[in-house]
Protein backbone atom coordinates (compact mmCIF):
# COMPACT_ATOMS: atom_id res chain seq x y z
CA UNK A 1 0.00 0.00 0.00
CA UNK A 2 1.19 3.72 -0.64
CA UNK A 3 1.61 4.48 3.01
CA UNK A 4 4.42 6.97 2.62
CA UNK A 5 3.45 8.32 -0.82
CA UNK A 6 2.82 11.84 0.44
CA UNK A 7 5.88 11.92 2.65
CA UNK A 8 8.01 11.01 -0.35
CA UNK A 9 6.42 13.76 -2.44
CA UNK A 10 7.04 16.29 0.33
CA UNK A 11 10.71 15.31 0.46
CA UNK A 12 11.12 15.47 -3.30
CA UNK A 13 9.74 19.01 -3.40
CA UNK A 14 12.54 20.13 -1.09
CA UNK A 15 15.08 19.22 -3.80
CA UNK A 16 17.19 17.10 -1.46
CA UNK A 17 20.64 15.91 -2.44
CA UNK A 18 21.12 12.55 -4.15
CA UNK A 19 22.24 10.51 -1.15
CA UNK A 20 20.17 7.30 -1.28
CA UNK A 21 21.92 4.07 -2.28
CA UNK A 22 20.32 1.00 -3.82
CA UNK A 23 20.06 -0.62 -0.37
CA UNK A 24 18.32 2.41 1.10
CA UNK A 25 15.87 2.72 -1.79
CA UNK A 26 15.04 -1.00 -1.56
CA UNK A 27 14.34 -0.62 2.17
CA UNK A 28 12.07 2.32 1.41
CA UNK A 29 10.33 0.33 -1.31
CA UNK A 30 9.60 -2.61 0.97
CA UNK A 31 8.24 -0.18 3.56
CA UNK A 32 5.96 1.43 0.99
CA UNK A 33 4.61 -1.85 -0.38
CA UNK A 34 4.20 -3.67 2.91
CA UNK A 35 0.81 -2.65 4.16
CA UNK A 36 -2.22 -4.12 5.80
CA UNK A 37 -3.65 -5.77 2.69
CA UNK A 38 -2.34 -9.20 3.61
CA UNK A 39 -3.66 -8.89 7.18
CA UNK A 40 -7.13 -7.93 5.98
CA UNK A 41 -7.56 -10.01 2.81
CA UNK A 42 -5.56 -13.23 3.05
CA UNK A 43 -8.55 -15.11 4.44
CA UNK A 44 -10.99 -13.86 1.83
CA UNK A 45 -8.52 -14.56 -1.00
CA UNK A 46 -8.04 -18.15 0.19
CA UNK A 47 -11.74 -18.77 -0.44
CA UNK A 48 -11.08 -18.20 -4.15
CA UNK A 49 -7.76 -20.06 -4.50
CA UNK A 50 -7.80 -22.78 -1.87
CA UNK A 51 -4.43 -24.29 -0.94
CA UNK A 52 -2.67 -22.65 -3.90
CA UNK A 53 -3.05 -19.14 -2.47
CA UNK A 54 0.73 -18.69 -2.59
CA UNK A 55 0.63 -18.93 -6.39
CA UNK A 56 -1.84 -16.05 -6.55
CA UNK A 57 0.77 -13.89 -4.80
CA UNK A 58 3.35 -14.93 -7.40
CA UNK A 59 1.07 -13.88 -10.27
CA UNK A 60 0.25 -10.57 -8.59
CA UNK A 61 3.97 -9.87 -8.14
CA UNK A 62 4.72 -10.51 -11.82
CA UNK A 63 1.91 -8.19 -12.88
CA UNK A 64 3.06 -5.52 -10.44
CA UNK A 65 6.55 -5.71 -11.96
CA UNK A 66 5.25 -5.08 -15.50
CA UNK A 67 3.43 -1.91 -14.45
CA UNK A 68 6.21 -0.87 -12.07
CA UNK A 69 8.69 -0.78 -14.94
CA UNK A 70 6.30 1.43 -16.92
CA UNK A 71 6.13 3.84 -13.97
CA UNK A 72 9.93 3.84 -13.80
CA UNK A 73 10.20 4.71 -17.49
CA UNK A 74 7.68 7.56 -17.31
CA UNK A 75 9.26 8.98 -14.16
CA UNK A 76 12.55 9.30 -16.03
CA UNK A 77 10.93 11.67 -18.54
CA UNK A 78 8.68 13.80 -16.36
CA UNK A 79 9.55 15.68 -13.19
CA UNK A 80 9.74 13.50 -10.09
CA UNK A 81 6.55 14.83 -8.49
CA UNK A 82 4.47 14.20 -11.60
CA UNK A 83 1.53 11.87 -11.38
CA UNK A 84 -0.72 9.61 -13.38
CA UNK A 85 -2.59 12.81 -14.29
CA UNK A 86 0.47 14.24 -16.04
CA UNK A 87 1.28 10.97 -17.83
CA UNK A 88 -2.25 10.70 -19.25
CA UNK A 89 -2.36 14.40 -20.18
CA UNK A 90 0.80 14.12 -22.26
CA UNK A 91 -0.10 10.79 -23.84
CA UNK A 92 -3.79 11.45 -24.50
CA UNK A 93 -5.59 14.65 -23.45
CA UNK A 94 -6.60 16.65 -20.42
CA UNK A 95 -10.09 15.15 -20.20
CA UNK A 96 -8.76 11.61 -19.93
CA UNK A 97 -6.13 12.85 -17.47
CA UNK A 98 -8.84 14.32 -15.22
CA UNK A 99 -10.76 11.03 -15.31
CA UNK A 100 -7.61 9.11 -14.35
CA UNK A 101 -6.94 11.60 -11.55
CA UNK A 102 -10.44 10.96 -10.20
CA UNK A 103 -9.86 7.20 -10.34
CA UNK A 104 -6.67 7.69 -8.31
CA UNK A 105 -8.69 9.58 -5.69
CA UNK A 106 -11.38 6.87 -5.68
CA UNK A 107 -8.70 4.23 -5.16
CA UNK A 108 -7.59 6.03 -2.01
CA UNK A 109 -11.14 6.41 -0.71
CA UNK A 110 -11.93 2.73 -1.32
CA UNK A 111 -8.67 1.77 0.40
CA UNK A 112 -9.64 3.74 3.50
CA UNK A 113 -13.01 1.98 3.66
CA UNK A 114 -11.57 -1.49 2.95
CA UNK A 115 -8.81 -1.42 5.53
CA UNK A 116 -11.05 0.26 8.13
CA UNK A 117 -13.25 -2.84 7.97
CA UNK A 118 -10.13 -5.01 8.23
CA UNK A 119 -9.14 -3.07 11.37
CA UNK A 120 -12.60 -3.50 12.85
CA UNK A 121 -12.66 -7.24 12.11
CA UNK A 122 -9.51 -7.71 14.19
CA UNK A 123 -10.82 -5.40 16.91
CA UNK A 124 -14.10 -7.36 16.96
CA UNK A 125 -12.23 -10.66 17.29
CA UNK A 126 -10.14 -9.19 20.11
CA UNK A 127 -12.76 -7.24 22.08
CA UNK A 128 -16.18 -7.86 20.55
CA UNK A 129 -16.52 -4.22 19.48
CA UNK A 130 -19.15 -3.65 16.73
CA UNK A 131 -17.53 -3.61 13.29
CA UNK A 132 -19.40 -0.74 11.64
CA UNK A 133 -19.14 1.62 14.62
CA UNK A 134 -15.43 0.84 15.04
CA UNK A 135 -14.80 1.64 11.38
CA UNK A 136 -16.61 4.98 11.67
CA UNK A 137 -14.68 5.97 14.81
CA UNK A 138 -11.36 4.95 13.23
CA UNK A 139 -11.93 7.13 10.17
CA UNK A 140 -13.04 10.05 12.34
CA UNK A 141 -10.02 9.84 14.67
CA UNK A 142 -7.50 9.41 11.87
CA UNK A 143 -9.03 12.37 10.05
CA UNK A 144 -8.12 14.46 13.08
CA UNK A 145 -4.57 13.09 12.98
CA UNK A 146 -4.35 13.92 9.27
CA UNK A 147 -5.58 17.44 9.95
CA UNK A 148 -2.82 17.93 12.53
CA UNK A 149 -0.10 17.63 9.90
CA UNK A 150 2.25 15.39 7.95
CA UNK A 151 4.88 14.96 10.69
CA UNK A 152 2.58 13.17 13.15
CA UNK A 153 1.04 11.01 10.41
CA UNK A 154 4.41 9.97 9.00
CA UNK A 155 5.79 9.04 12.43
CA UNK A 156 2.86 6.69 13.06
CA UNK A 157 3.20 5.07 9.62
CA UNK A 158 6.95 4.44 9.92
CA UNK A 159 6.58 2.81 13.34
CA UNK A 160 3.75 0.62 12.10
CA UNK A 161 5.78 -0.64 9.12
CA UNK A 162 8.23 -2.38 11.45
CA UNK A 163 5.36 -3.97 13.36
CA UNK A 164 3.77 -5.19 10.13
CA UNK A 165 6.93 -6.97 9.04
CA UNK A 166 7.50 -8.46 12.52
CA UNK A 167 3.96 -9.81 12.46
CA UNK A 168 4.49 -11.55 9.12
CA UNK A 169 7.80 -13.03 10.29
CA UNK A 170 6.06 -14.43 13.37
CA UNK A 171 3.45 -16.13 11.17
CA UNK A 172 6.13 -17.52 8.83
CA UNK A 173 8.36 -18.99 11.53
CA UNK A 174 5.52 -20.42 13.63
CA UNK A 175 4.02 -21.99 10.53
CA UNK A 176 7.20 -23.69 9.31
CA UNK A 177 6.67 -26.78 11.43
CA UNK A 178 3.28 -27.26 9.75
CA UNK A 179 4.66 -27.09 6.21
CA UNK A 180 3.74 -30.26 4.35
CA UNK A 181 0.39 -30.62 6.11
CA UNK A 182 -1.50 -29.61 2.96
CA UNK A 183 -0.95 -30.08 -0.76
CA UNK A 184 0.11 -26.62 -1.92
CA UNK A 185 0.02 -27.68 -5.58
CA UNK A 186 -3.66 -28.58 -5.45
CA UNK A 187 -5.73 -26.08 -7.42
CA UNK A 188 -8.95 -26.45 -5.45
CA UNK A 189 -10.93 -24.04 -7.65
CA UNK A 190 -8.93 -24.22 -10.87
CA UNK A 191 -6.88 -21.50 -12.51
CA UNK A 192 -9.85 -19.14 -12.54
CA UNK A 193 -9.84 -19.27 -8.74
CA UNK A 194 -6.16 -18.33 -8.79
CA UNK A 195 -6.89 -15.35 -11.05
CA UNK A 196 -9.74 -14.21 -8.80
CA UNK A 197 -7.47 -14.44 -5.77
CA UNK A 198 -4.69 -12.56 -7.62
CA UNK A 199 -7.09 -9.77 -8.53
CA UNK A 200 -8.08 -9.43 -4.88
CA UNK A 201 -4.69 -9.70 -3.19
CA UNK A 202 -3.09 -7.29 -5.68
CA UNK A 203 -4.36 -4.85 -3.08
CA UNK A 204 -1.41 -5.98 -0.92
CA UNK A 205 1.09 -4.81 -3.57
CA UNK A 206 -0.33 -1.35 -4.09
CA UNK A 207 2.20 1.37 -3.38
CA UNK A 208 5.09 0.16 -5.53
CA UNK A 209 4.26 2.95 -7.99
CA UNK A 210 5.24 5.52 -5.34
CA UNK A 211 8.85 4.38 -5.31
CA UNK A 212 9.63 6.49 -8.40
CA UNK A 213 9.05 9.60 -6.26
CA UNK A 214 12.48 9.01 -4.67
CA UNK A 215 14.26 9.86 -7.91
CA UNK A 216 15.63 13.26 -6.84
CA UNK A 217 17.17 11.82 -3.67
CA UNK A 218 18.75 8.73 -5.26
CA UNK A 219 22.26 8.25 -6.61
CA UNK A 220 22.25 7.25 -10.28
CA UNK A 221 18.44 7.05 -10.24
CA UNK A 222 18.12 5.89 -13.87
CA UNK A 223 19.63 2.53 -12.87
CA UNK A 224 18.95 2.45 -9.13
CA UNK A 225 15.19 3.12 -9.15
CA UNK A 226 14.23 0.31 -11.60
CA UNK A 227 16.50 -2.17 -9.77
CA UNK A 228 15.10 -1.11 -6.40
CA UNK A 229 11.55 -1.38 -7.67
CA UNK A 230 12.03 -4.96 -8.84
CA UNK A 231 13.94 -5.97 -5.69
CA UNK A 232 11.28 -4.40 -3.46
CA UNK A 233 8.54 -6.39 -5.19
CA UNK A 234 10.62 -9.59 -4.94
CA UNK A 235 11.33 -9.14 -1.21
CA UNK A 236 7.70 -8.26 -0.43
CA UNK A 237 6.54 -11.23 -2.51
CA UNK A 238 8.80 -13.63 -0.62
CA UNK A 239 7.33 -12.44 2.70
CA UNK A 240 3.79 -12.67 1.31
CA UNK A 241 4.28 -16.12 -0.24
CA UNK A 242 5.83 -17.63 2.90
CA UNK A 243 3.09 -16.05 5.02
CA UNK A 244 0.45 -17.60 2.76
CA UNK A 245 2.15 -21.02 2.92
CA UNK A 246 2.36 -20.89 6.72
CA UNK A 247 -1.21 -19.67 7.22
CA UNK A 248 -2.64 -22.31 4.87
CA UNK A 249 -0.48 -25.03 6.45
CA UNK A 250 -1.61 -24.13 9.97
CA UNK A 251 -5.33 -23.70 9.28
CA UNK A 252 -6.22 -25.04 5.85
CA UNK A 253 -8.02 -22.73 3.45
CA UNK A 254 -11.47 -23.69 4.76
CA UNK A 255 -10.84 -22.32 8.27
CA UNK A 256 -8.65 -19.47 7.02
CA UNK A 257 -11.34 -18.22 4.65
CA UNK A 258 -13.94 -18.21 7.43
CA UNK A 259 -11.81 -16.20 9.86
CA UNK A 260 -12.29 -12.48 10.54
CA UNK A 261 -8.78 -12.32 12.03
CA UNK A 262 -6.96 -14.84 9.81
CA UNK A 263 -3.32 -14.34 10.77
CA UNK A 264 -4.10 -14.02 14.48
CA UNK A 265 -6.15 -17.22 14.34
CA UNK A 266 -3.32 -18.96 12.49
CA UNK A 267 -0.68 -18.26 15.15
CA UNK A 268 -3.08 -19.16 17.96
CA UNK A 269 -3.04 -22.72 16.66
CA UNK A 270 0.68 -22.88 17.40
CA UNK A 271 0.98 -20.82 20.60
CA UNK A 272 -2.56 -20.36 21.91
CA UNK A 273 -4.58 -17.28 22.83
CA UNK A 274 -1.60 -15.13 23.85
CA UNK A 275 -0.14 -15.41 20.37
CA UNK A 276 -3.57 -14.51 18.99
CA UNK A 277 -3.58 -11.33 21.10
CA UNK A 278 -0.08 -10.33 19.95
CA UNK A 279 -0.88 -10.80 16.25
CA UNK A 280 -4.27 -9.14 16.58
CA UNK A 281 -2.64 -6.05 18.16
CA UNK A 282 0.02 -5.94 15.43
CA UNK A 283 -2.73 -6.25 12.81
CA UNK A 284 -4.57 -3.34 14.43
CA UNK A 285 -1.48 -1.13 14.08
CA UNK A 286 -0.89 -2.35 10.52
CA UNK A 287 -4.44 -1.63 9.39
CA UNK A 288 -4.60 1.68 11.27
CA UNK A 289 -1.39 2.79 9.58
CA UNK A 290 -2.68 1.88 6.14
CA UNK A 291 -5.91 3.80 6.66
CA UNK A 292 -3.96 6.85 7.80
CA UNK A 293 -1.47 6.57 4.95
CA UNK A 294 -4.24 6.32 2.38
CA UNK A 295 -5.98 9.35 3.87
CA UNK A 296 -2.77 11.38 3.77
CA UNK A 297 -1.83 10.37 0.23
CA UNK A 298 -5.32 10.80 -1.21
CA UNK A 299 -5.85 14.21 0.38
CA UNK A 300 -2.56 15.42 -1.15
CA UNK A 301 -3.41 13.98 -4.55
CA UNK A 302 -6.76 15.76 -4.35
CA UNK A 303 -4.98 18.96 -3.36
CA UNK A 304 -2.61 18.62 -6.33
CA UNK A 305 -5.40 18.05 -8.84
CA UNK A 306 -7.31 21.03 -7.43
CA UNK A 307 -4.24 23.22 -7.93
CA UNK A 308 -4.13 22.01 -11.54
CA UNK A 309 -7.78 23.13 -11.81
CA UNK A 310 -8.72 19.57 -12.79
CA UNK A 311 -11.26 19.48 -9.94
CA UNK A 312 -12.83 22.32 -7.89
CA UNK A 313 -10.11 24.66 -6.64
CA UNK A 314 -11.73 24.91 -3.22
CA UNK A 315 -10.23 21.47 -2.51
CA UNK A 316 -6.76 23.04 -2.57
CA UNK A 317 -7.41 25.26 0.45
CA UNK A 318 -4.80 24.76 3.15
CA UNK A 319 -5.11 25.29 6.89
CA UNK A 320 -2.90 28.21 7.95
CA UNK A 321 -2.23 26.61 11.34
CA UNK A 322 -1.34 23.04 10.33
CA UNK A 323 -0.54 23.47 6.62
CA UNK A 324 -2.88 20.63 5.62
CA UNK A 325 -5.52 20.55 2.84
CA UNK A 326 -8.39 20.49 5.29
CA UNK A 327 -11.32 20.53 2.84
CA UNK A 328 -9.85 17.60 0.88
CA UNK A 329 -9.26 15.64 4.10
CA UNK A 330 -12.83 16.13 5.32
CA UNK A 331 -14.38 15.28 1.95
CA UNK A 332 -12.33 12.09 1.54
CA UNK A 333 -13.28 10.95 5.04
CA UNK A 334 -16.97 11.53 4.37
CA UNK A 335 -16.89 9.53 1.13
CA UNK A 336 -15.03 6.69 2.88
CA UNK A 337 -17.79 6.59 5.50
CA UNK A 338 -20.37 6.17 2.74
CA UNK A 339 -18.62 3.09 1.35
CA UNK A 340 -18.57 1.46 4.78
CA UNK A 341 -22.23 0.67 4.18
CA UNK A 342 -21.16 -1.97 1.66
CA UNK A 343 -19.83 -3.86 4.73
CA UNK A 344 -18.35 -6.72 2.63
CA UNK A 345 -14.56 -6.23 2.68
CA UNK A 346 -14.09 -8.27 -0.51
CA UNK A 347 -16.50 -6.02 -2.43
CA UNK A 348 -14.85 -2.78 -1.35
CA UNK A 349 -11.35 -4.18 -1.96
CA UNK A 350 -12.46 -5.19 -5.46
CA UNK A 351 -13.78 -1.67 -6.07
CA UNK A 352 -10.36 -0.39 -4.99
CA UNK A 353 -8.67 -2.71 -7.44
CA UNK A 354 -11.01 -1.75 -10.28
CA UNK A 355 -9.93 1.89 -9.90
CA UNK A 356 -6.30 0.79 -9.60
CA UNK A 357 -6.33 -1.43 -12.69
CA UNK A 358 -8.00 1.26 -14.80
CA UNK A 359 -5.26 3.68 -13.73
CA UNK A 360 -2.49 1.12 -14.36
CA UNK A 361 -3.92 0.30 -17.78
CA UNK A 362 -3.62 3.96 -18.79
CA UNK A 363 -0.10 4.25 -17.33
CA UNK A 364 1.06 1.31 -19.45
CA UNK A 365 -0.79 2.68 -22.47
CA UNK A 366 0.93 6.04 -21.89
CA UNK A 367 4.33 4.37 -22.32
CA UNK A 368 3.21 2.77 -25.58
CA UNK A 369 2.04 6.13 -26.92
CA UNK A 370 4.82 8.38 -25.59
CA UNK A 371 7.59 6.17 -26.93
CA UNK A 372 6.53 7.33 -30.40
CA UNK A 373 6.01 10.97 -29.39
CA UNK A 374 9.18 11.52 -27.37
CA UNK A 375 12.69 11.06 -28.66
CA UNK A 376 14.40 7.95 -27.20
CA UNK A 377 17.26 10.07 -25.84
CA UNK A 378 14.77 11.92 -23.57
CA UNK A 379 14.19 8.73 -21.57
CA UNK A 380 16.75 8.54 -18.79
CA UNK A 381 15.52 4.99 -18.20
CA UNK A 382 13.99 2.69 -20.79
CA UNK A 383 12.91 -0.92 -20.43
CA UNK A 384 15.78 -2.36 -22.46
CA UNK A 385 14.45 -5.85 -23.11
CA UNK A 386 11.49 -7.29 -25.03
CA UNK A 387 11.30 -4.25 -27.31
CA UNK A 388 10.23 -4.26 -30.95
CA UNK A 389 11.72 -1.03 -32.23
CA UNK A 390 10.15 1.61 -30.02
CA UNK A 391 7.34 -0.72 -28.97
CA UNK A 392 7.53 -2.01 -25.36
CA UNK A 393 6.29 -5.58 -24.96
CA UNK A 394 6.62 -5.23 -21.16
CA UNK A 395 4.24 -2.24 -21.13
CA UNK A 396 1.86 -4.16 -23.39
CA UNK A 397 1.93 -7.05 -20.90
CA UNK A 398 1.30 -4.52 -18.12
CA UNK A 399 -1.69 -3.16 -20.06
CA UNK A 400 -3.13 -6.62 -20.81
CA UNK A 401 -2.67 -7.96 -17.28
CA UNK A 402 -4.24 -4.79 -15.83
CA UNK A 403 -7.27 -5.33 -18.06
CA UNK A 404 -7.39 -9.04 -17.13
CA UNK A 405 -7.32 -8.22 -13.42
CA UNK A 406 -9.96 -5.55 -14.00
CA UNK A 407 -12.26 -8.25 -15.42
CA UNK A 408 -11.64 -10.58 -12.49
CA UNK A 409 -12.21 -7.77 -10.00
CA UNK A 410 -15.65 -7.31 -11.54
CA UNK A 411 -16.19 -11.08 -11.32
CA UNK A 412 -15.25 -10.95 -7.63
CA UNK A 413 -17.92 -8.33 -7.00
CA UNK A 414 -20.52 -10.29 -8.95
CA UNK A 415 -19.76 -13.47 -7.02
CA UNK A 416 -19.66 -11.82 -3.57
Amino acid sequence: MALKHTHIKELSRNKLKRTLTLFEVVCSGVGIIMGAGIYALIGVASAYSGNSLWFAFVLAAVMATFTGLSYAELSSVFKSDSSEYEYAKNAFNRTIAIIIGIFVILTGIFTVATVSIGFSNYLNALTGAPIFLSSVLLIFLLSLVNLRGIKLSTGIMIAATFLEIIGLLIVIFLGMKYWGNVDLLRFDFGFQGILQASALIFFAYMGFESLVKLEEETKNPQKTIPKALILSIIISSILYIFTAISAISMMGYEKLSASKAPLADAVSISLGKYAFIVLAVIALFATLSTVLGSMVATSRITYGLAKEKAIPQSLSRVSEKNQTPWIAIILISLFALVFLFFEDIAVIASLTNISTFITFAFVNASVLVLRYRISPDKFKFRINFLNIGRFSVISLLGLLTSLLMLVYSVINIASA
